[in-house]
This record gives C-alpha cells, structure tokens and sequence, in this order.
C-alpha cells in the first residue's frame, strides 16, 4: 500500500527541520504501535540523508558499533573510532551539528531503559551543554506509550522539559479510509468501509496488511484475520503485555469487560472481582486506553460514568480475540469466524457511531460534540454537536440501516435533554438520522 495522508504531520517535521538550522530542536514524536510513526518520519525526510538509529534490545556495545557505521554512511564522515558509550556517540554529535545542521531520529527510545538506564541523564548533560550551540533536529520516538510519557513528563525524570515540540500520530481519518478503500476497491460497498473501520480503527499497520493481502471486503477481512499465523491473533498481547507489565491480566479482564459492553464501574467490578479503580485510572491516564465518557453537561464529574475503550481496534480484539482465545488455541479458526459473522452487525452497529463522531470532528463544523443519556437508562441520543457561533445544535440518531432511525423518537429524547440540561435555549435545533448510506 502506497504511502496515504499525513500531510499536516509533514509540513511540522519539515518546519522543525528548518528551525533547527537556526536553533537546536527536539522533538517528541508518541503513537501506539502500529500507527506509522517510523513511516512518517522516514516520508517527512525523504529528501535528504538523516542518521537514523534504532534502539534494539542488546548491549550498548553493540549498538553504539551499528550507530557509528550508521554515522559514517549517512553523514559521509569519520567517526571517532569506536566506542562502547551511547553519550560518547551523542556528544560526537552535538558537537558535529555546532558546524553543520543535521537530523538525528532515535527509534524505540524508551528502550533505553532496557539497554542502560542511564543513558537518559547522560543525554541530558550533553544536550543542556551543546543545546544553545547545537543545529542538530533531534527526533525520539517510541512506541511504548506509557514509558515515552514518564520520560518527558515526570518531573523526576532527567529529560523533563528537555524537548522542544511534541507530535502525536493518530489514526487516518475517515476521509483517508474512504480514499484507501477507493483505490484498493473501486467498487466497494458502505459494509466494506465500515468493516475497514471496524477492524482497523484506521491504524496504519493494519490497514496496510489487509489491502496488501487483497482483504477488502468484510467476508475476506475476517477470514484473513482468523486463520493460522494471523498477526492479528496475538496483536492484542504483544503490544500490550510489556506496557502493563506483571498486571496484565487485571488490565486485560478489565479491558474485556469494556469490549463486552460492562462500561460502568460496579459492573466491571462484578466481573472481576475485586476493588478496580486504580486500575481504571490508569487506563485513562497513564495509558490512554480508555476514556471516561459522561452525558453532555453533566455536572457532577463522578455521576453517570461509562467507560469505553479508545481504541477501535483493540475494541474489537478484546470482543472477539480475547474472548475466545480458547477456540484459538484449538485452531478452530471456522468456528470463530463464524460467531464473528453472527454478532457483526450488533458490534459494527456501535463502532459506526464511532465513525460519525470522527466524521463530525474531521468536518470541524461543531465547537462541542458529545453524547447524552439521562440516568435511568430510558433516553440516549447517540450524538450531538453544538456549534456556538452560529446558536445553533444538532441532534443525531445513528443506525446501520435508514428505516431504523425515528425522527420523531429523536425529538422526543432531545426535548428531555433540554428539559434536563436546559440547555439550547433560543437555538436553532436541527435532527438527523445517519446510517451507513451516509458513510
């Protein structure tokens, strides 16, 4: 699959670039895994030779023997011999870019913390000695999303404040999903896109896999995925083992709970059988796994809480993968398949409203979107956007298909809301219903 969208994430790569021929910069650059953060950069700077190194899991001996090669290719120069000491090599460095601006990108940064954790204060001293001197673009980053954020953003942490720009890659908008799906299925249908959808979250490594492998249509998406040596299978553990360390299986069973629609607190702890709020907090904090959604308005910040799993994808690894890992494990891949067909409908029905709340936020059309559910259960509206400029809301009923969405139901529910929230007086009040015909 060809190289798709990141434009805006270009054009800030290439501006701190031109920066750094000015003035030192470092840049921070977080993701999960699988999003495309070493594809982008390596787009962003196609143009021109960069010192690219990777920080693999061996001795610092090792790696700083690959860094000095890498040094000597890219930069077309000597280096100083040999060296057993990443700050050797990284002080080299920074005394190389007082006279030539160059840019260094460092992959798989926290795995610093494997190899010699004190390479992050040894950096520290470098960069605080060189930095006011230094034309060096100094890119990091790492795919262990909870260890990149203790690094920069502990303030015990010898590199807190160090760097001078974040960037945060996300995945493709719907807009870019469309145009994938376009070129790789001229003739895709709406069940298509949104299976796309439903099975990548539009992350960049899994959409990837499955245009390439020719899965673009829902039955061919699923059976690439449940079958022998799938990545997907075990994509799930993989990624997120090493972030939870020896609580994974709390994290997990919670994670599940969440996937299966047990989005409230006491009903996650039913389930797992003991007290889960650190847990959760560290979910949404930490790992930015989860969010903790409320109704549009509420104000008590402790009432009326679901939780819901951020992530599309690992949304529906949990539902299925996980789930049923005991039918993986006998390789009845038929089997899983098929009770994936069986409920696809039901889960596909709630990631489509995942997707128009992405569509709302691409558009840029509101100031406030959010959802809305009163307290006893009996009234929820799937969406609503605010658009303060212009005084003016829209409330929205999201379903698979057309002849399911009710206007006047739609109304019904809105008028509770106001008379619940008071809010929206002297609006102008719109009502939509979106199915996947408008996908």
């Amino acid at each position: 699959m060809r190289f798709y969208d990141r434009e805006k994430e270009i054009i800030f790569l290439r501006e701190v670039r031109g920066m750094a021929e000015t003035a030192a910069r470092f840049t921070v650059v977080t993701g999960r895994r699988r999003i495309g953060k070493t594809t982008l950069i390596r787009e962003a700077y196609k143009d021109a030779p960069f010192v690219y190194f990777f920080v693999a899991r061996k001795a610092e001996a090792d790696l700083c023997e690959v860094y000095l090669e890498e040094i000597s290719e890219k930069l077309g120069i000597p280096t100083l011999g040999s060296s057993r000491h990443f700050s050797d090599i990284f002080r080299y460095l920074m005394q190389l870019s007082q006279t030539r601006s160059f840019t260094l990108v460092i992959d798989e940064f926290q795995d610093f913390y494997r190899v010699n954790k004190a390479v992050f204060s040894e950096m520290q001293n470098v960069w605080d000695e060189y930095e006011k001197t230094s034309h060096i673009n100094l890119i990091v980053c790492g795919s262990i999303y909870s260890m990149m954020q203790k690094i920069f953003k502990d303030k015990k942490e010898p590199l807190y404040g160090r760097n001078t720009g974040e960037l945060r890659v996300k995945p493709f908008k719907p807009s870019v999903l469309k145009q994938i799906m376009a070129d790789a299925k001229p003739d895709y249908s709406k069940e298509d896109l949104l299976a796309m959808f439903t099975f990548t979250g539009g992350v960049a490594k899994y959409v990837n896999q499955l245009v390439d492998a020719g899965a673009v249509d829902k039955d061919g998406m699923i059976r690439h995925m449940i079958s022998a040596n799938s990545t997907f299978l075990t994509e799930g553990k993989n990624n997120l083992i090493e972030e939870f360390g020896k609580d994974y299986g709390t994290y997990f069973s919670i994670l599940s709970c969440i996937a299966r629609g047990k989005n409230t607190r006491s009903e996650i702890e039913d389930v797992v059988g003991k007290e889960v709020g650190g847990y959760l907090t560290n979910l949404e904090k930490d790992y930015e796994l989860i969010a903790k959604r409320q109704p549009l308005f509420e104000k008590n910040t402790t009432k009326n809480v679901r939780y819901e799993l951020d992530d599309v994808f690992y949304s529906f690894w949990f539902r299925f993968i996980f789930k049923y890992s005991y039918i993986i494990e006998i390789e009845n891949y038929g089997k899983l398949q098929e009770i994936i067909c069986r409920d696809y409908n039901t889960f596909s029905g709630l990631m489509l409203e995942r997707y128009f709340h992405r569509v709302a936020m691409e558009s840029e059309e509101y100031t406030r979107l959010g959802r809305w559910w009163d307290r006893k259960g009996e009234n929820e509206i799937d969406m609503i956007g605010e658009d303060e400029l212009s005084d003016s809301a829209t409330f929205f009923e999201i379903k698979r298909q057309k002849d399911e969405i009710s206007i006047g139901v739609l109304k019904q529910k809105a008028e509770v809301f106001m008379e619940a929230t008071h809010q929206f007086k002297n609006y102008e009040i719109a009502y939509k219903g979106l199915s996947m015909e408008d996908m």
